[in-house]
């Protein structure tokens, strides 16, 4: 995803045949963060994407059958991270978002239950996620991309247990 520089000029984003208008970074943040823009004629709203992102997560590890978000490596690592004392897990792993002035377009890299039927689970997490940040943010949901990266089979888990 690319990030805007620090004017708060529009720009247009291509995503799989659909567009998401992109709004510049607001100034001022400590770091790049482009934002949703809610306008209404007693003020503006501005959705960081981490938050859109973060409403997204929940959603989709709200459907039975997801077992986790992230890649291999991403999983691996807030493994490491929760057993720091004080890590928190990250609600926002493999969840990426674009969000425009209006719109926003989320992809999503999950793990998922053996013997789950994956085309069914991904409609459920589409519409959860869909449903979810179009209540909260009343932003638009374009597109929601689903990644299955890798399946979860249980006696994995048993025979690592066994082995520590």
């Amino acid at each position: 995803m690319a990030k805007g520089s620090a004017s708060m000029s529009d720009t247009t984003t291509q995503r799989a045949g659909s567009q998401v208008e992109k709004e510049g970074v607001v100034p001022g943040q400590g770091r790049s963060t482009e934002v949703a823009r809610l306008t209404s004629d007693r003020g503006r709203t501005s959705i960081a994407d981490g938050v859109v992102a973060k409403i997204a997560g929940i959603a989709a590890r709200d459907i039975a059958g997801v077992y986790a978000l992230g890649s291999g490596a991403a999983r691996a690592f807030a493994a490491v991270r929760q057993r720091v004392p004080g890590g928190k897990p990250n609600v926002a792993q493999g969840v990426s978002v674009e969000v425009g002035e209006k719109q926003c377009a989320v992809d999503l890299a999950i793990v998922v239950d053996y013997g789950v039927p994956i085309a069914e689970l991904a409609a459920a997490v589409r519409e959860n996620v869909i449903s979810s940040v179009e209540r909260m943010t009343a932003l638009e949901v374009v597109e929601v991309n689903i990644a299955v990266d890798d399946i979860h089979i249980e006696y994995e888990d048993e025979r690592e247990r066994q082995l520590q």
